[in-house]
């Protein structure tokens, strides 16, 4: 139900009637984001846990191997596993409309947001703020996902300017009320999720009016297959449920973006050594650190050595232009070896700065790729702006960790 306090210029939040697991059976159920992991990779991952919401973010993996990720029998897979999962886990559905707090602890690192449902006319408006362009084959996919099991089951993870009576009402529902769920997940974050308490959404509702804009961190392909349902929807039944999107919304004072590496396949028509001298030409190269101590610098593994390109300073350039990622590509890799639409080219993959360097030296090492880049972390600030401005990051600019946990709280249609 939409608030008497509800004002369409600014970001709104609404509860929602969660499908989510029974608290014994939360960790179990719990999966990591459809995204993040290859079909091979979910399949290790759900091994012997016929709970994991694996099986219905990626139902292939309970199909014959080598089906194709995106056939008709793969989506009605999905609709069936979420079905089988509500009568197995159980998952239950919430005889209310709740606000969620959803905490995430990784090592020393902690941010706690607030999980709940946010107006799509605020996205298509641009209230609710993208930075990023998306894949049509990958909004097809999830859009098709969506409409086949009837509900959105992952967060988009969003982030806004933080504001002291939103962090206030966060904090009261923290230490006022039993958590309602609470794991350590296989990779050992802690997920902590608190049920808002009736009288403290009202409060909340209002602290949101203090918030002036949402930012898309992660998920700009969640949201824009959301939308793309929700026209779908709309079109044969009217206003519902898909006016909405899932989401979950962390202070920006609280994000973590972590670096977006790169690993290149082959040097194409290069040898390290020619690569190498080329590259020298264009910027000063010495040996250094696996990782970039400061902006404008980029580290490089190639030949079994890590070296330290000094891209120096680009004041006075466009915010986007300026970004580390962006003059990568635009000096390195599109006029030294090639690498076209980072999007589409199969010679170029990215690495979460979660797997850590050693992962990059072995991938060179084993000859799975020829060179690494390991890449100085995008500022939130420099997201924010780039949004603000209407702008697009380049791809693969950012790398959010921890990740929220997919199956956890589902929003129905």
């Amino acid at each position: 139900m939409i608030p008497d306090t509800y004002n369409p210029r600014v970001a709104g939040l609404f509860p929602f009637r969660a499908l989510r697991p029974t608290p014994a059976a939360a960790k179990d159920v719990a999966a990591v984001p459809y995204d993040v992991v290859t079909t091979e990779e979910a399949a290790a991952l759900a091994h012997g846990n016929p709970l994991s919401f694996l099986r219905v973010s990626r139902p292939e993996i309970d199909l014959p191997p080598g089906t194709d990720p995106h056939a008709d029998i793969v989506y009605d897979k999905a609709a069936r596993n979420f079905r089988a999962l509500q009568a197995a886990a159980p998952l239950v559905r919430e005889e209310h409309e709740t606000l969620y707090v959803y905490r995430l602890r990784m090592g020393s690192h902690e941010q706690t947001g607030v999980a709940a449902c946010f107006a799509m006319d605020e996205y298509d408006d641009g209230l609710i703020k993208k930075h990023e362009r998306t894949r049509r084959d990958k909004e097809d996919d999830r859009t098709r996902h969506m409409l086949a099991i009837g509900a959105q089951t992952g967060p988009v993870f969003l982030t806004y300017r933080a504001t002291a009576a939103v962090t206030e009402v966060v904090q009261h529902t923290v230490s006022t009320t039993n958590p309602m769920f609470d794991f350590h997940a296989s990779d050992d974050v802690r997920h902590v999720i608190w049920a808002v308490e009736h009288p403290d959404q009202a409060r909340l509702h209002r602290a949101f009016d203090g918030v002036s804009a949402l930012y898309i961190a992660d998920g700009h392909h969640r949201a824009a297959s959301a939308a793309r349902a929700r026209q779908e929807l709309r079109a044969g039944k009217g206003p519902g449920e898909w006016d909405r999107f899932l989401g979950v919304a962390f202070p920006h004072d609280q994000v973590q973006i972590l670096s977006y590496n790169r690993l290149v396949k082959d040097l194409g028509r290069e040898s390290p050594a020619s690569f190498l001298s080329r590259l020298s030409e264009r910027f000063a190269v010495a040996s250094g650190p696996a990782v970039p101590d400061r902006r404008g610098d980029v580290s490089m593994y190639l030949g079994g050595r890590w070296y330290t390109i000094t891209m120096g300073d680009a004041a006075g350039m466009p915010i986007a232009d300026r970004l580390d990622v962006n003059r990568l590509q635009e000096t390195v890799l599109t006029p030294l070896l090639g690498i076209g639409d980072v999007r589409t080219d199969g010679r170029i993959d990215f690495v979460g700065g979660a797997r850590g360097t050693v992962f990059l030296e072995e991938a060179v090492s084993s000859g799975r790729a020829a060179v690494a880049f390991s890449m100085y972390p995008v500022s939130l600030d420099d997201l924010m702006a780039i949004s603000d401005d209407g702008g697009i990051m380049p791809p693969k600019s950012t790398w959010f960790e921890p990740k929220l946990r997919d199956g956890l709280l589902s929003h129905v249609f």
